[in-house]
């Protein structure tokens, strides 16, 4: 070890050679470090508005006009009160609904990228984030860089739209010369193309910013080999994870089990302390197959679940101790054959699949 280091320092970038695991991650959101791209936010607040202007502001304009013609005419009716109160009024029909598509847009964006995450550590005040030396190093360091070359981009982009829909300017001209209506729906149909174009690259930018923002987000959180290993060792040694883990495979036995007593062709029992599920079809196997079995509470079950999908019942102690033994989803062997043959061919018979037995 070199000299000033200790067990203590923290690793390097450079040993940071695995990716992050998925605890590591989990803790990284819990902690509030989550990857929420800025340029996603923003883009969805920019639809979210625009949609809300296209489908509020014109009639909302027009509600507008008509009232401020009517204020105009009975003008000496109104005191500056009432006046202001009208205009007020006025303004914020037309504005808070632009201001609340803005606000929900901003919200939805986030809470998608956070998968409904909400960080009370993250709302609270952190006077470090009012050191202005801190504030320096990001101005001037590389968040600081990409945050300038993000604005820079911005701003290409937004001109980039405006040339789009400004390059014919011969048109754009002669609707001075047309009447105030056609002069409106010109400018109308400028300010409708100016706000797709614009959503349209400001879209493509957030899908950018949002592969930028994660990759950039997993890089910060990968780790050594030692703490990988580290975690591992905790993690397989941690008796609630492996409780939980023991759950979890013990929920999947038991549902592939009811599936397979669902589709089985017939249910040996001991009666009470043993079930066993067979399933035969000689399209796929010559011998029918055993796919689950139990004992004591679960042969209770696989019985329960047999009787409500219908599935036949047999009583057959000998036969059902014999087929205990054997593992699931193996066929049956060859000195079972005889047995088992009659017990199917018993419920086929009854099923109507097989003709009937003729009469010693």
């Amino acid at each position: 070890m070199a000299e000033g280091e200790s067990d203590d320092d923290p690793p390097d970038d450079e040993s940071k050679t695995e990716d992050p695991s998925h605890k590591r991650m989990e803790q990284a959101r819990e902690q509030g470090n989550l990857p929420i791209s800025r340029e996603a936010v923003s883009f969805a607040t920019l639809l979210l508005t625009t949609g809300a202007c296209v489908m509020f502001l014109p009639g909302a304009a027009r509600s507008a006009m008509t009232a401020m013609r009517g204020l105009l005419s009975r003008s000496h009716e109104w005191t500056p009160e009432a006046a202001s109160r009208a205009v007020l009024g006025e303004f914020l029909s037309i504005a808070l609904p632009i201001i609340a598509a803005a606000a929900v847009g901003a919200v939805v964006a986030t809470m998608a990228q956070s998968r409904g995450a909400i960080v009370e550590s993250a709302l609270e005040p952190k006077p470090g984030r009012l050191n202005p030396m801190a504030a320096l190093g990001r101005m001037f360091g590389s968040e600081g860089l990409l945050e300038f070359g993000r604005t820079v981009l911005k701003l290409l982009v937004v001109g980039g739209a405006v040339a789009w829909v400004a390059w014919d300017l011969t048109r754009l001209g002669a609707t001075l010369h047309q009447n105030g209506q056609g002069t409106l729906d010109a400018i109308g149909r400028g300010a409708r193309s100016l706000a797709f174009a614009t959503l349209a690259a400001f879209g493509l930018l957030a899908g950018g910013d949002i592969l930028l923002t994660r990759l950039r987000w997993t890089k910060n959180l990968r780790m050594t080999r030692e703490e990988l290993k580290k975690e591992m060792k905790e993690t397989d040694g941690n008796p609630e994870i492996k409780g939980r883990q023991r759950s979890i495979q013990m929920a999947q036995g038991r549902r592939r089990m009811i599936a397979a007593v669902q589709e089985a062709t017939v249910v040996v029992t001991n009666p009470t302390h043993y079930a066993v599920a067979l399933v035969y079809d000689p399209t796929k196997s010559a011998a029918p197959k055993l796919v689950a079995k139990g004992a004591d509470l679960m042969a209770a079950r696989i019985r329960e679940v047999a009787e409500e999908a219908r599935v036949p019942i047999i009583q057959n102690p000998p036969v059902a101790r014999a087929l205990f033994k054997l593992p699931e989803d193996t066929e049956i062997p060859a000195e079972h054959w005889g047995a088992v043959a009659e017990i199917i061919a018993f419920v086929l018979r009854r099923k109507g699949a097989l003709p009937q037995a003729p009469a010693p």
